[in-house]
């Protein structure tokens, strides 16, 4: 992908406003395709010339996450903090020294994409103290109903207790990504809205948007924020969708 595609006017008022967004959620979730899809949003939404960066904190599983979307982000105006090692052989969990713009430069619109489940979730806990008393943060549970360890939303919430635990951050909304990859339809998105409402029942916290391919949107969006998903991560950078 070279350029940006459009959004709803609108969008960004309704899912987004803080400095920096942290997307959270168990393996293979969609969460990476989702920090992806929001911060092209971002750099779409926002004055030409602010800063928005991805930081891909998976340093649990480094070989395959956003560092593979380099050079596509770049040519989207998007920098990547990324661990030099991430897509490498080497597994080495280290961040790169410019991470610490992430908190330090509050002109840099951050989105960060955190390990997967608790464990992942630990690498968030240097940044903790820095981003609770700046206060310009959201963290936003990406659930997907079709995953079979958080497919019963009392594990799904479960997930996200132990994810803030170890993080050291609360939440404070969940994104409702419930997909079959290449096989959803309308149908499967609007059934996994009761089960996104009960998650958000049980943890006391707003479903904040559903993330959809760009070509089912349309369905939806009277119903709830939309943020469209335009492209996948695979192995070699971004595929559209």
């Amino acid at each position: 992908m070279s350029s940006l595609p459009d959004y709803p006017d609108g969008l960004y008022r309704k899912i987004a406003g803080r400095r920096v967004t942290l997307f959270c959620g168990h393996y293979g979730s969609g969460k990476s395709t989702v920090a992806m899809s929001f911060a092209a949003m971002l750099r779409a939404s926002l004055p030409a010339g602010t800063p928005v960066a991805v930081a891909d904190l998976d340093i649990v599983n480094p070989y395959f996450r956003t560092k593979d979307c380099e050079e596509d982000l770049g040519r989207l105006g998007i920098e990547l903090i990324a661990s030099e090692y991430a897509s490498s052989n080497v597994d080495l969990p280290a961040m790169p020294e410019s991470a610490y713009r992430i908190t330090e430069d509050r002109s840099l619109h951050t989105v960060i994409d955190v390990g997967g489940d608790d464990r992942g979730a630990l690498a968030m806990g240097r940044y903790a103290s820095a981003l609770l008393a700046e206060g310009d943060f959201d963290m936003l549970a990406v659930i997907n109903r079709f995953r079979p360890l958080t497919a019963a939303p009392a594990d799904a919430a479960e997930v996200m207790r132990e994810i803030e635990l170890a993080c050291g951050l609360p939440f404070s909304g969940i994104v409702n990504c419930s997909n079959l990859g290449s096989a959803t339809t309308p149908e499967v998105i609007e059934e996994s809205f009761g089960y996104a409402e009960e998650v958000s029942r049980l943890c006391g916290l707003p479903v904040r948007f559903t993330a959809v391919m760009r070509g089912l949107c349309g369905s939806f969006e009277e119903k709830t924020p939309v943020l469209p998903l335009d492209f996948t991560i695979s192995h070699g950078g971004i595929e559209n969708r």
